[in-house]
C-alpha cells in the first residue's frame, strides 16, 4: 500500500513565532491520520530545529525542508547541505519546486545530484515536476514531464524509488487564473505512474506516492485525492492556515 501524503510548503513566509502558533494549531486540531497517512510541514530553514521539537510527539507528523545543495559540503556559502538537513532530523527534502526552476536556474541534472544526496543523507526527496503554460498550449505536457523524469531520476534503481515521492505541479494553473480540473490531475498522475512502471516495474509504480502540486484548497482536495493516482497533495498558501491545512488532511 502506497503512503498517502499531505505536506505544507511554507515558502518564503511566517516569522518563527508565527511558525509555532501554526504547528501547534495543527497539531491541537487533533487530526486523525489512518495507517499509511502522513503530515508533512516544510517550514523554512531557521526554523527547521524548532519545529522539529514542536512535532517530535506526535506520530505521523514529519519534518520537511525546501530544497538543499547540490554539492555535498564546501565553499558554497549561503548553501545547506543534505548532510546537514539530516544532522538535525529532517524527514523529507523538497526538490525541483516550479519556484526554484524557475527562479533560480535548477536543471534536470543539478537535480538528479541533489536527489542522490538527499538518499546518500537518509532523507526521502519530494520530486517537483510540471510543465508551464506555453508547453500546456503546445499540447506537450507529458514529453515535457518525461524528460524531468528521464534526466533526474531514471540513474536511479528500484530499490531507491521507493524512498522517493513526486509532485506534479500544473505550473500552467497558478496565478494564472486557469485552474486544473480532479481530471486533468488525474491523467498526469497516471502518465507519471506509467512512465515509472515502464522503467522500474509494475510493482515500483504501484508503490510510488504522486502528490498534486496544484492549487489544492478544502474546496476541491476531496474530489482531487478521490482520483486513482492522486495520492495527496504539496500544499502552498493554505498550507499557512491551520484551519485550511487541516481540513485538507482530513479530505484524505
Amino acid at each position: 500500500m502506497r503512503k498517502k501524503i499531505v505536506a505544507g510548503n511554507w515558502k518564503m513566509n511566517l516569522t518563527l513565532a508565527q511558525g509555532e502558533q501554526l504547528v501547534n494549531d495543527i497539531v491541537a486540531a487533533g487530526i486523525k491520520l489512518a495507517e499509511g497517512q502522513e503530515v508533512v510541514v516544510a517550514p523554512p530553514f531557521p526554523y527547521l530545529i524548532k519545529v522539529k521539537q514542536l512535532i517530535r510527539n506526535y506520530p505521523g507528523i514529519y519534518l520537511a525542508a525546501q530544497n538543499c545543495a547540490s554539492e555535498k559540503s564546501g565553499a558554497y556559502t549561503g548553501e545547506v547541505s543534505a548532510e546537514m538537513l539530516a544532522s538535525v532530523g529532517v524527514d523529507y527534502v523538497i526538490l525541483g519546486h516550479s519556484e526554484r526552476r524557475e527562479y533560480f536556474s535548477e536543471s534536470n541534472a543539478q537535480l538528479a545530484k541533489k536527489i542522490d544526496l538527499a538518499l546518500a543523507n537518509g532523507i526521502k526527496p519530494i520530486f517537483c515536476c510540471g510543465e508551464p503554460l506555453e508547453v500546456r498550449k503546445a499540447e506537450t505536457q507529458n514529453e515535457y514531464v518525461a524528460r524531468q523524469l528521464e534526466e533526474s531520476l531514471y540513474h536511479l534503481d528500484a530499490a531507491a524509488l521507493k524512498n522517493i515521492v513526486i509532485a506534479y505541479e500544473p505550473i500552467w494553473a497558478i496565478g494564472t487564473g486557469l485552474t486544473a480540473s480532479a481530471q486533468q490531475a488525474q491523467d498526469m498522475h497516471a502518465f507519471i505512474r506509467a512512465r515509472i512502471a515502464e522503467k522500474f516495474g509494475r510493482e515500483a509504480a504501484l508503490g510510488l506516492t504522486i502528490l498534486y502540486g496544484g492549487s489544492a484548497k478544502p474546496s476541491n482536495a476531496g474530489e482531487l485525492f478521490a482520483s486513482a493516482d492522486v495520492d495527496g497533495g504539496l500544499i502552498g498558501g493554505a498550507s499557512l492556515v491551520a484551519a485550511d491545512f487541516t481540513a485538507i488532511v482530513k479530505s484524505l
